[in-house]
């Protein structure tokens, strides 16, 4: 485990020097992403936020304690997962980031989703799975096991939507139950 801690101490530095696209002139920190060398689950979200921006940690706002929670539904906490995002560091006025910026963090996220080697992948909003699964739709896919290239994915709205439209809330939860299920396996 020391070999990865070192591999993703590696890339945390290389996040935080980063100046590949124009994101890093806005930014107050990078966020790389932190957790278990060894989860059996990597929860990949969007962007960094204002909150995450700030501090250097992946969801640690509003929707980091609606992860919590749902996390816990899964019998999981953060402790036992690795949290990061597609783009590592804070779009403009939080807006969604572009297919450019996305493609210049996918050489750190690649690297990660190999060191880890999770079980399973959790891909947080239509932002993450687009990154992972172009062709698929977060309303046909949400809730349910995909396995492409020899990875496992399950995908499910961002936490944060929660926070605009508290009626996926049920849907999340019924997600997240299931992801219990898929980690029984």
């Amino acid at each position: 485990m020391s070999e990865e801690l070192g591999e993703l101490s590696r890339i945390d530095g290389e996040v935080r020097a980063c100046r590949k696209c124009p994101l890093w002139k806005g930014r107050l920190n990078a966020v790389p992403g932190e957790g278990r060398p060894d989860a059996k689950v990597l929860v990949v979200g969007e962007a960094p936020g204002r909150n995450e921006d700030l501090e250097g940690r992946p969801f640690v706002g509003a929707a980091g304690k609606n992860l919590e929670a749902l996390l816990a539904e899964a019998g999981l906490s953060r402790a036992d997962v690795f949290i990061t995002n597609v783009v590592k560091c804070r779009p403009p006025m939080n807006r969604r980031p572009s297919r450019m910026e996305a493609e210049t963090c996918h050489q750190y996220l690649s690297r990660q989703v190999k060191i880890i080697a999770p079980k399973l992948i959790l891909l947080l909003g239509d932002t993450a799975l687009k990154q992972f699964l172009p062709d698929e739709s977060l309303a046909g896919v949400h809730g349910r096991r995909v396995v492409k290239g020899g990875e496992s994915y399950f995908a499910t709205y961002h936490p944060a939507s929660v926070i605009y439209n508290p009626s996926l809330r049920p849907t999340l939860l019924r997600d997240f139950q299931k992801l219990t299920e898929l980690l029984a396996d």
